[in-house]
């Protein structure tokens, strides 16, 4: 009796071991959680970054951190190596000094490309705005932390900043500025949220060249280079894209840019490390794709 349990216990070791070695092999991964609820910015670069770890030949499980933080906070965490391991960071000089870029544009440029909310009835407002200097006429608000403001005011355009991203909204409906510049990934939503009080103006577009990176600590050089050797798989097979399209294909073509008066402005954040030769990375308004 004590050999056959013995016969029969070596097998079930083997396997209960094996499996403990297969759930330790798994590495897990630690991503912002939203500012808010029913903040859909970040199921996106979720999704994306689940394809690119897919595609890593690491085995990859990525979590939700338990607070909610802001883009600034959000920078500090990965650098301390604290409560989150990457995030969909905007980029600057600074914070590419600070932590570790893939420079892999996420949005395909879609960051810099920006339209107004707007109070409801109020698109005579913008309707005139043609130029940059009209554009200065304009009470314009962005995130207190974010580079926009930095490349809205290289431009002389003045900003009014708050440090809280939902608190710009109620700033906007009491008519503390009149215009909101979102990008065409996030706007959709965010007038969706606020439909009673708020509309997407129809005239204007704001175009910087401009975008996130997955970003995360300069020491976490492994999970960098297997998120950028994801992401260039993705590109290759044309996964990025269609995840792209799936996401924002329609958001897209209701903005109609080519309906609308665009506006080219500067930016001064852009680094040595942006892959502005390599087209492919960036979406072209021209050709829609």
């Amino acid at each position: 009796m004590r050999i056959a349990f013995r016969l029969l216990a070596r097998p079930l070791f083997c396997m209960l071991f094996a499996a403990h070695l297969g759930a330790s092999a798994v590495e897990i991964v630690r991503i912002p959680k939203p500012e808010f609820e029913g903040d859909r910015r970040y199921d996106y670069p979720l999704q994306l970054l689940q394809l690119a770890l897919s595609k890593s030949g690491t085995e990859y499980r990525i979590q939700t951190a338990e607070i909610a933080m802001n883009q600034e906070r959000q920078v500090l965490e990965i650098e301390a190596g604290r409560t989150i391991d990457v995030g969909p960071i905007p980029s600057s000089a600074e914070r590419e000094a600070r932590l570790l870029p893939v420079y892999i544009p996420i949005n395909k440029g879609l960051l810099g490309w920006r339209l107004g909310l707007i109070r409801k009835g109020e698109q005579g407002l913008v309707a005139g705005v043609n130029t940059l200097d009209d554009l200065k006429r304009l009470r314009l608000a962005q995130g207190q932390e974010w580079p926009d403001t930095q490349i809205l005011r290289a431009n002389g355009i003045d900003v009014i900043t708050a440090p809280k991203y939902e608190g710009l909204f109620k700033m906007l409906t009491g008519k503390r500025f009149d215009y909101f510049p979102r990008s065409m990934m996030e706007i959709w939503d965010e007038q969706a949220l606020n439909a009673e009080t708020l509309e997407v103006e129809p005239h204007l577009a704001l175009h910087y060249f401009y975008d996130s990176y997955f970003m995360v600590n300069r020491q976490n050089t492994r999970l960098a280079k297997d998120i950028r050797d994801g992401l260039e798989k993705a590109i290759a097979d044309g996964s990025f894209d269609k995840v792209f399209q799936d996401y924002f294909g329609e958001r897209l073509r209701k903005a109609r840019l080519d309906k609308r008066t665009v506006i080219e402005l500067r930016n001064p954040l852009l680094t040595p490390g942006t892959p502005s030769n390599r087209p492919e990375l960036w979406y072209d308004a021209k050709r829609g794709r």
